[in-house]
């Protein structure tokens, strides 16, 4: 892609989000920047429109003393105003921090603490009333905003998003200097394998530099107004740079979907031409198809074959030579009968990319996708890398993750090991240097602890993970070891694994602490001596109900254990499951209890 990390970094000089947004509403004032559903139509604002909130909210939360290197915590769905309170902390000289809206007021109290945030903008009530379960633990928050309230149910020193927007703006020129390139744009909060959250600080240098990167990577010159649909959680970095720095840098207009399960009908509405979906949206897709045909064996046949001759002419595509003219005969025929349609059915029928990231995708499904038609490519990056890393959404290679972004490094360590170095690239976490060493070098190289492997061309596949965290097939990122940890606080398990790299939901091996559930057993009058017959017996599996559901209390919806397997014998030292300290042998425990990982997603 021919230009290096130096170009890049010099075409993006000076830079930072306010002005590369303020830039955009000079080209574009009077485009849709912002829809939203608004009940049976919709609602819109220009980039003018959005630029006048964001900067009269600026100026209201200059007023309650925010300034430049305060932290200012948001949760919200995804709706307009997330953007608008993003860009008017920032037109502050302030830092936005997203946390998922998931979170339990534990977990809101840690991230609120950590980041000494000095106020909150909430959407509800709902999220108002976890935010005031750990008000007392939070001594630097002094301000918290509701966008909505329609009941009256917010306490009155409670600030209302209405009385906040109706403050004089401020001068959009003035505000966008109060930012300098190294400056934090956002702290992304991100589970390591053990202990608690990372914030990953990413700068606006960071942030622009990567928008510019992957308007590169695009290839085009065509992309202000493309339609994009935002619904992913704001607080992963993937939906925070495909829908909202990005979409400053190009110009998108993007509708705002609230719930990921609404997805498919806001697809049918507004047929985006740029997607970013997660693998566990793309297998929704498929089973969509599908659930389509059912009960039609024929069309179900049909169907198929379309997507198996669609893959061939792409395939001769990709490699670089001719199809066979009967083939391109055909193809062409089943485009219009069969492949369009299915498309159109599917509200995807004007995409120019998509991109699958944040957890692995299979061949065979991204090969379907383009079969159909649709030019589904993979994406590999972290938080630690503002996001991309390596992506070619035009030479695409099913099975690869793509080749490095322009301006980006991307190398191999001596053991595999995935290295990146760019202006991509964090400046580290936030408060924790120690971490920040383990995962930079002095020469500027992010360690991502993954494994890899690289073709001649440059293409990257992961392989492997030196870390233990797990990526569901939703994108969320989850530590194993502290949801472990939370159940083995249970006195009856001693013992547990935790499941969920690329599935659907966290599942779990439990293992019994037998020598206390052979005592319980005894106390409650339950004579069998044998493990696996305590395994199974109804009273011991109620108690290991009711651990589970305990621990689960501790996490948000996506980091709970949904299903769970009790195993009928314990896990010695030094075995196929444990070392000799007692730390789990994950490769070990996935080898020999395949079946009964299996078994939790069937």
């Amino acid at each position: 892609m021919g230009i290096t990390n130096e170009q890049l970094a010099a075409s993006v000089e000076g830079l930072t989000v306010p002005r590369l947004f303020a830039a955009t509403v000079r080209e574009r004032a009077d485009a849709v920047a912002l829809r939203w559903r608004e009940g049976d139509g919709w609602g819109e604002w220009t980039w003018a429109g959005y630029a006048d909130r964001a900067a009269r909210l600026a100026a209201s939360l200059g007023d309650l003393g925010v300034s430049r290197g305060d932290r200012v915590v948001i949760m919200m769905r995804n709706r307009p105003e997330f953007h608008v309170a993003d860009l008017a902390v920032l037109l502050c000289g302030a830092t936005p921090v997203s946390i998922y809206n998931s979170s339990a007021p534990e977990q809101i109290q840690y991230l609120a603490h950590h980041c000494g945030a000095v106020a909150a903008v909430l959407e509800d009530v709902e999220f108002l009333e976890r935010v005031r379960k750990v008000r007392g633990d939070l001594p630097d928050l002094r301000e918290i905003a509701v966008v909505e309230d329609p009941d009256g149910r917010a306490p009155s020193d409670v600030r209302r998003w209405d009385a906040l927007l109706a403050a004089d703006p401020v001068d959009l020129d003035e505000a966008v200097t109060i930012v300098a390139p190294d400056d934090l744009a956002t702290v992304i909060y991100t589970s390591g394998t053990t202990g608690p959250p990372k914030g990953v600080m990413l700068d606006h240098a960071n942030v622009c530099w990567t928008a510019e990167s992957l308007f590169l990577a695009l290839g085009r010159d065509d992309l202000p107004g493309r339609r994009v649909v935002s619904y992913l959680p704001m607080a992963h970095i993937a939906e925070r740079m495909a829908s909202h720095y990005l979409a400053m840098r190009v110009g998108f207009e993007v509708t705002t979907c609230p719930e990921t399960n609404q997805l498919p009908t806001y697809l049918g509405w507004v047929r985006p031409e740029v997607f970013f979906g997660v693998p566990r949206v793309y297998e929704k897709i498929h089973a969509g198809v599908h659930a389509a045909v059912a009960g039609n064996e024929e069309q179900g046949r049909a169907i198929e074959h379309a997507i198996e001759v669609g893959l061939a002419v792409k395939r001769a595509e990709l490699d670089g030579r001719p199809a066979p003219s009967d083939l391109l005969a055909e193809h062409e025929q089943l485009e219009e009968l069969l492949r369009r349609p299915v498309r159109e059915l599917l509200g995807l029928d004007q995409l120019i990319t998509a991109i699958s990231a944040a957890a692995p995708i299979t061949v065979e499904l991204l090969e379907y996708f383009l079969g159909l038609g649709l030019p589904v490519s993979e994406l590999y990056g972290l938080s630690e890398s503002s996001g991309p890393m390596t992506w070619d959404p035009v030479e695409i290679r099913p099975g690869m993750v793509g080749r490095a972004i322009p301006g980006c490094e991307v190398r191999l360590g001596e053991d595999g090991e995935v290295l990146c170095r760019g202006g991509n690239v964090f400046r580290g976490y936030l408060d924790d240097p120690e971490k920040t060493a383990e995962t930079l070098d002095p020469e500027g190289w992010l360690h991502t602890g993954d494994i890899g492997v690289m073709d001649g061309d440059g293409y990257l596949d992961i392989v492997d993970r030196k870390k233990e965290l797990i990526i569901t097939a939703g994108g969320k990122n989850i530590a194993p070891a502290n949801v472990e940890a939370a159940l083995k606080a249970c006195d009856f398990i001693g013992q547990a694994c935790v499941i969920g790299d690329g599935r659907p939901y966290i599942g779990a091996l439990v293992v019994l602490d037998g020598e206390f559930v052979r005592t319980w057993a005894q106390r409650h009058g339950i004579e069998s001596d044998s493990l696996a017959e305590l395994a199974r017996h109804p009273e011991v599996m109620a108690e290991v109900e009711a651990c589970v559901q305990t621990a689960n209390e501790r996490f948000s919806q996506v980091e709970r254990v949904k299903r769970y397997v009790v195993l009928s014998e314990e896990w010695p030292p030094d075995s196929d499951e444990l070392t000799p300290t007692m730390k789990l042998k994950r490769r070990g425990i996935h080898a020999k209890y395949a079946a009964e990982i299996e078994s939790l997603y069937a």
